[in-house]
């Protein structure tokens, strides 16, 4: 069993995607289940809506699941494991308040040691705690030895019970910390393996000791990718990076099946460069990935939308611009030299059916073009329609061809006329209007 396990404090952003695609690919190749687990335990944090938003993500990119789980219906199980762990003195009550915490950072800090919990609370005898009235946190005792594990990209860990620490599993509403309802969670499902991003490599050390102390001894293998950098800060890619954010590139014009092969390929070693996730399941090796960053470079995904445009079927183009006409899909792709997005396209297809202003330097043309191109009559070739037109209006050179090509356009470069007109001719008569 895989899980992709997205919290509702914000929108997908590219290193979730690269998650959520990686855990739906291995489950193909594996033939295994893919869960989706949305971690809201974290109230104060969560975002209304931003489950059904992600879930909804995951279905433009099609990434199959076989079911939703809520974090949160787990609460009662959570408490009861938590209770286990204190009778079993494996773990404790902690009193120790946010002024005496605070204080014994600072402590650390100015020594410039990584902050470890002192053990004030963890040697507390039952009548200590039964007469303690103030508040309360639940603490796991750090464990007695080295947390060893696998990563399949990142090697062997071994981490020590200082690292590990006796860390909060409960905090004083008794609501799980992530670290907590994260190895139960796993645990509940029978997980058996987890991809996510290298920045939770840190806690993984921590769930491993909170299954054990539980008794739970199935190995998950473990899969932490790495980050994405901005390719042109060299740094991680934040919320505050317009391209980290799935949404941003969709609302460009970027189209999903391009998002995920440009995600797949990102430090990875491939067969071939344009493909679908399909296509993915059949080749890919996860041993292939590179321990290393990868830069996320947007001039390469507009490259790889501009080849997806290419083969993507004409009536299907046609109706992602708005319309229901195999033509129209036809006309997108003579654009493709000069566009690479969806918007680009759709910005070149609104001029043509937009209100065209007389060019300064061509308006007796202008007008006379216009009255010509109204009266005209069907002409299945650009040929055809182009000699009646300088027969009626004896026009030529310069003269004919650029408010000509403008009327029809609004632009004055561009594909030839020639190429173009086939595909609206049957809207002549909107376009001039």
């Amino acid at each position: 069993m895989l899980r992709f396990a997205p919290s509702p404090t914000g929108s997908i952003h590219i290193g979730n995607l690269r998650v959520a695609i990686f855990n739906y690919i291995l489950s193909k190749k594996l033939n295994k289940k893919l869960i989706i687990r949305i971690e809201d335990t974290d109230k104060n944090r969560n975002i209304k809506g931003k489950d059904k938003e992600i879930i909804n993500m995951l279905d433009i990119f099609n990434i199959e699941y076989q079911y939703i789980i809520y974090q949160s219906h787990n609460l009662n199980t959570h408490k009861k494991m938590a209770m286990r762990l204190l009778l079993e003195k494996k773990a404790f009550n902690c009193f120790c308040n946010e002024e005496k915490l605070g204080k014994l950072k600072e402590k650390f800090k100015k020594e410039k040691i990584p902050f470890r919990y002192d053990g004030t609370c963890e040697n507390l005898d039952d009548y200590a705690v039964m007469d303690n009235q103030n508040k309360f946190t639940v603490r796991i005792k750090k464990p007695n030895n080295s947390i060893r594990f696998k990563d399949k990209i990142k090697g062997d860990f071994n981490i020590n019970p200082f690292d590990v620490d006796s860390f909060i599993i409960l905090r004083e509403d008794k609501t799980p910390t992530y670290n907590y309802a994260c190895a139960i969670d796993d645990m509940l499902c029978n997980i058996t393996t987890v991809i996510r991003g290298e920045d939770h490599l840190s806690n993984t050390s921590k769930q491993i000791h909170i299954r054990q102390s539980l008794g739970y001894e199935k190995d998950i293998e473990y899969i932490h990718l790495p980050m994405i950098l901005n390719e042109k800060t060299g740094k991680k890619m934040s919320k505050r990076d317009n391209e980290s954010s799935v949404k941003w590139l969709i609302d460009k014009g970027f189209l999903p099946i391009s998002i995920a092969n440009y995600i797949v390929l990102l430090g990875n070693k491939t067969p071939k460069e344009i493909f679908t996730l399909e296509d993915a399941i059949s080749w890919f090796d996860i041993n292939k990935i590179s321990k290393s960053p990868a830069k996320f470079d947007i001039n390469k995904l507009r490259f790889i939308n501009n080849e997806h445009l290419k083969l993507i079927d004409n009536l299907r183009l046609s109706k992602i611009l708005g319309f229901s006409d195999e033509s129209i899909g036809k006309l997108a792709k003579l654009y493709l030299e000069e566009s690479s997005t969806i918007n680009e396209i759709r910005d070149k297809i609104n001029l043509i059916f937009s209100r065209k202003e007389p060019l300064v330097e061509y308006i007796k043309e202008f007008k006379i073009l216009k009255i010509c191109l109204k009266k005209a009559p069907y002409f299945d070739e650009f040929t055809d329609l182009k000699r009646y037109i300088v027969k009626e209006t004896q026009l030529k050179g310069k003269s004919l061809f650029k408010p000509l090509r403008y009327i029809i356009t609004n632009r004055l470069d561009g594909p030839d006329l020639s190429k173009i007109y086939p595909l609206i001719k049957n809207y002549l008569g909107e376009i001039i209007k």
